[in-house]
């Protein structure tokens, strides 16, 4: 055999066993008369002593058998680091070249030459140990659900296209030419009909696909913890998935996380943190003062339908140099203000950009709305009230972040529930589904869902929920229509035609006519949920093969072009040619 001992395995109690090793060649330190080689595989590494010079370097895959023996000077870092391998045979079973960086803890590799090596990062413990996570969270996932009852059931890749959310991957069908299939951006429909079909609790780790622009947690391709469940409530799906993170969080990271889960409604989290997924690790809450603040001469203020303020506490010292800077932040497209309004409580008094139209005593009224004393500051935003409470939101995140205040090995989970049904465009003068047209309103809310008139439907809060850590959604359902009927009257609200409805959806919409059970359910981010149990908040150190900002893999280059021959078979034409 290659080995009987891993390069991780080996302890004190081995001391003076003969072991056969096998991995890749890590350092190499001679010293003359002999030669210290670190030796690694995915479980760890273990020192190996030789003789004299070994002709062997970085990378070189060996096999050494030898004697385990006390280390003289021994390293606590490593939990090999009492013993060492006397080496009395090596076989060296394939030479390497020198990797284009170090494949050690810290690499001195830069993000896009690891990427496109990535087979070579892959072999650097950060990413084995996250690697190593993300199995042990699917095997938690896997052991929960099986425990309560739930199958495992695959559904399709290949299904039809219904762009009624982000843009579908799409691939032509060469049996049947002018057609193509899509690639599903989740199972909904699928999972839905297995409640039909009477599988009453669904699960897969199944792969999604969405053509959206990137970001550090999102990837064109990505896993879901797809699940469905049958003559459910809310309660029962809240309990049963909050039971499942407690036992990932509790088995997987040694981590014990509330019980019950906190819930807030999305009004709530819109109202004090400004986002409908908020980091309540800190507080830093978000305070109304449209009241005190209007009516003072100040143009701004008095024109504005919301004032709101957040205090950040212990940057009252803040330079005027630091209020610029911030101000210049707030005003990047990606928050959107005009500008920034401060209150500073420092030891000389109560001071503000905005002095000249505001009394000490009512900049004192706003200071004691906020909880703010000597040695904190107040920022102040205005203008439409879900616009500024959004940007609002983005300050607080960015002041918790300069602060400290957002430590990845702290988790505060909660349940956002009561979110709205539909969302009003004023540029397309329709509603669109907040979630997804399958979501059910809830039951006391069915009058006006069934009504005409637009503010009733703006009232109307969806049976939906989702998973909240750290500031970041993990995962989110609700409960679903299944009634044929209601499923046709959202499908009206929509502005989705008969026609357009039963091309569609036709296939689900007839289903409910055979006795379609009340179901509900939720999808997880596996990906996200791998980073944030490992404390990091890109995903790409938990997929083995990620793509890259726009998309590409740079290690297999792709996408690419395909020649002509498979063009012409699945009946395509490029644009240049046309």
């Amino acid at each position: 055999m290659y080995r009987t001992k891993t390069c991780g395995e080996l302890r004190l109690a081995d001391k003076g066993t003969k072991v056969t090793l096998a991995g890749w060649v890590q350092k190499v330190r001679s010293l003359g008369s002999m030669t210290f080689v670190d030796l690694r595989d995915r479980y760890g590494i273990t020192q190996l002593v030789f003789d004299g010079t070994v002709d062997i370097g970085r990378e070189y895959v060996i096999q050494v058998t030898g004697e385990v023996l006390e280390r003289e000077s021994k390293n606590p870092k490593l939990p090999t680091g009492e013993i060492e391998v006397k080496a009395e045979n090596l076989n060296v079973l394939n030479k390497a070249q020198t990797p284009p960086f170090t494949i050690e803890e810290v690499s001195d590799g830069g993000e896009d030459l690891r990427a496109k090596y990535r087979y070579l990062d892959l072999r650097r413990a950060p990413l084995q140990r996250a690697l190593a996570l993300r199995h042990r969270l699917a095997q938690e996932t896997r052991s929960y659900l099986d425990s309560k009852g739930f199958m495992e059931i695959e559904t399709p890749y290949l299904i039809k296209s219904t762009p009624e959310g982000a843009r579908d991957f799409v691939v032509p069908s060469r049996m049947n030419p002018g057609t193509f299939y899509a690639l599903p951006q989740s199972p909904q429909t699928f999972k839905q009909l297995l409640m039909v079909a009477g599988y009453d609790r669904y699960f897969q780790i199944v792969r999604c696909f969405r053509d959206e622009d990137l970001r550090a947690d999102r990837q064109p391709e990505f896993t879901q913890i797809d699940c469905e469940m049958s003559f459910v409530e809310q309660e029962d799906v809240l309990n049963t998935f909050e039971g499942m993170m407690r036992q990932m969080f509790r088995n997987a990271i040694g981590v014990d996380i509330p019980d019950p889960l906190p819930r807030m409604s999305w009004y709530d989290a819109m109202d004090n943190y400004g986002s409908d997924k908020p980091d309540i690790r800190f507080g830093m809450k978000i305070h109304d003062i449209t009241d005190l603040a209007k009516g003072s001469g100040f143009s701004v203020f008095d024109s504005s339908e919301y004032i709101g303020a957040i205090c950040a506490e212990g940057c009252g010292d803040y330079t005027r140099k630091q209020t610029d800077e911030l101000t210049e932040w707030v005003k990047r497209p990606q928050v959107g203000a005009k500008g920034l309004v401060y209150i500073k409580l420092g030891a000389e008094g109560i001071k503000s950009s905005i002095d000249k139209f505001f009394t000490p005593e009512q900049l004192s009224k706003i200071a004691d709305r906020l909880g703010a004393k000597q040695g904190d500051i107040i920022f102040i935003l205005c203008g439409s009230k879900r616009k500024t409470q959004t940007q609002l939101g983005v300050l607080r995140i960015e002041m918790g972040n300069r602060l400290g205040l957002r430590d990845p090995k702290v988790f505060a989970p909660l349940w956002i529930v009561d979110f709205p049904l539909l969302e009003w465009s004023e540029e397309d003068g329709r509603f669109y589904a907040m979630h997804h047209p399958f979501t059910a309103p809830k039951p006391e809310h069915e009058q006006w869902f069934y009504s005409d008139r637009k503010e009733d439907l703006e009232r109307v809060c969806a049976n939906a929920y989702d998973f909240v850590l750290n500031g970041t959604e993990l995962g989110g359902g609700s409960i679903r229509i299944h009634n044929a009927d209601m499923q046709k009257r959202m499908f009206e609200v929509l502005g989705i035609s008969e026609q357009e409805a039963e091309y569609k959806f036709g296939f689900i919409i007839n289903a409910f006519k055979f006795g379609a059970p009340p179901h509900g359910g939720l999808a997880f981010g596996f990906d996200r949920v791998c980073a944030l149990f490992g404390g990091q908040e890109t995903i790409r150190d938990y997929i083995a093969f990620p793509k890259n900002n726009q998309g590409r893999d740079v290690m297999i280059d792709s996408p690419s072009k395909i020649d002509q021959a498979q063009m012409d078979e699945l009946y395509l034409v490029s644009k240049a040619e046309c």
